[in-house]
């Protein structure tokens, strides 16, 4: 099935992975786990690819932004990248270093399935 829509879930708080997955495999998602920034870079310097990376603000050994900063260095453009985190103050920092959308915590349901279907969308005019 060529519209499965490829996830990274970059999160250091196995509840709210847990939560996320839980939401994401009600799109039929094909999820991807890292608990940290530099594993989410790293995943990239092995050439992984993803449609959609749903990045933590606060996580151990590399932030979020930080590791969205790297990400864009790298010239990953293609990759919609969202920042998450319950603290407002992340908007601006997740904007400033490449994030596409910031999302507070807790994420709804409906605001998931909006940005899974623009990527699914995306796809399907991509592969015309």
């Amino acid at each position: 099935m060529a519209s499965t829509v490829k996830v990274l879930l970059v999160e250091d708080s196995r509840f709210d992975a847990l939560v996320l997955s839980t939401m994401l495999r009600k799109f039929h998602c094909e999820i991807t786990m890292a608990k940290n920034g530099k594993e989410f870079v790293d995943m990239f310097l092995e050439g992984r690819k993803f449609d959609i990376v749903l990045c933590d603000n606060d996580m151990p050994i590399m932030s979020g932004p930080k590791a969205v900063e790297k990400i864009r260095a790298m010239e990953e453009s293609d990759v919609k990248i969202v920042g998450l985190s319950a603290n407002d103050n992340a908007q601006e920092v997740f904007m400033r270093v490449g994030a596409d959308v910031f999302v507070p915590k807790p994420m709804k349901l409906d605001v998931l399935e909006a940005m899974i279907q623009e990527v699914i969308n995306k796809k399907k005019n991509t592969m015309v």
